[in-house]
């Protein structure tokens, strides 16, 4: 097996491509010779139970492992951004500052005005960090994520830490602007009806491999009681060894 690569490509045939990726820690083996091909344009969702290696497959793609030893090839384009569960904003500086951190060009403030009308918070350029609840800073982050049109959206439970309304309304947003934007995104999440609600494609990760990849035949606008959708919530729930029967209270 080749030493792991994670190289860049300016025009992939593929959002990202990934080969023999290994990550062990210690003598525990997270990741096992694992295989994935993710399309331009395309919505994955990754399930796994805690412990599953979820993030570390999220932070190879990112190319965020450098220390750690492993083996396998991913391919990856230029342009990718990352969103974590935390805002990360930087505290000393204005949300629009922070928005457009780092991105080139004379235009850089007008495109970071244009980002946050798209999130709703046109109206708090100016405001500090500190100054916008938790949805909001979420919205900030999404902004400063998508205004360099990331070919690849890297998203780690970015919504993990909000309450469950506001999750709801940042599902519809950031559905809203995967359909505006189309970038490939690969979404971290533990919440089953999270990744039916926003992905069009559902991987499980289990035992160092994907034990799941669930293409999901849904429109854009999902509804949560559409038999479809219960349908592909029961079958992810069973790839995680969730499901219980209620005789034995033990997983089926």
């Amino acid at each position: 097996m080749a030493p792991y690569d994670h190289r860049l490509s300016g025009a992939p045939a593929a959002a990202v491509r990934i080969s023999g990726l290994t990550r062990s820690f210690g003598d525990r083996t997270v990741l096992d010779g694992v295989d994935l091909t993710i399309g331009r344009g395309e919505f994955t969702a990754l399930l796994g139970r805690s412990g599953s290696g979820k993030s570390t497959l999220l932070r190879a793609v990112a190319g965020l492992d450098h220390s750690t030893v492993g083996t396998g090839e991913i391919l990856v384009p230029e342009r990718v951004s990352l969103v974590f569960q935390d805002a990360r904003l930087l505290p000393w500086l204005r949300i629009l500052d922070n928005v457009v951190l780092g991105l080139p060009g004379k235009d850089a403030r007008e495109r970071g005005r244009v980002a946050l009308d798209e999130v709703r918070l046109g109206n708090r350029e100016s405001a500090w960090p500190h100054e916008l609840s938790g949805g909001e800073q979420q919205r900030a982050a999404l902004a400063r994520s998508l205004v360099s049109e990331p070919e690849l959206l890297l998203a780690d439970e970015p919504f993990g830490a909000l309450d469950a309304l506001t999750r709801i309304r940042m599902h519809r947003l950031l559905r809203r602007l995967y359909e505006t934007h189309r970038p490939a995104v690969l979404l971290v999440t533990h919440d089953v009806d999270e990744a039916v609600t926003l992905a069009d494609r559902v991987l499980v990760l289990d035992n160092g491999d994907f034990a799941q990849d669930l293409r999901i035949d849904l429109p854009a606008e999902r509804d949560p009681g559409d038999p479809r959708f219960q349908h592909y919530r029961t079958t992810l729930l069973g790839a995680l060894g969730a499901l219980t029967d209620h005789r034995t209270k033990e997983p089926t």
